[in-house]
């Protein structure tokens, strides 16, 4: 008798309402890391891409640059 009387108490319909929220709560929660997970590794890869289009374009340029002439060093006279 005793649980008939629990199973409908307004403290029993709140604590299901309550569980049923936070399960609600949880999935969008992990849907939203997950989102946010996937935007990031998007992210990454194009910046990743960019990069190396950048590296790739600079060692060329600086392949194909003539080298720079290096200065020699004049040498001090030493005072007889």
């Amino acid at each position: 008798m005793s649980k008939s009387i629990k199973a409908s108490s307004p403290d029993a319909t709140l604590r299901e309402k309550r569980r049923a929220d936070q399960a609600r709560d949880g999935l969008k929660a992990a849907a939203e890391y997950e989102a946010a997970a996937v935007a990031m590794r998007e992210k990454t890869a194009k910046l990743r891409a960019l990069r190396l289009a950048k590296e790739a374009k600079d060692a060329k340029e600086a392949a194909d640059a003539p080298p720079a002439a290096v200065k020699k060093k004049s040498k001090k006279k030493v005072a007889e």
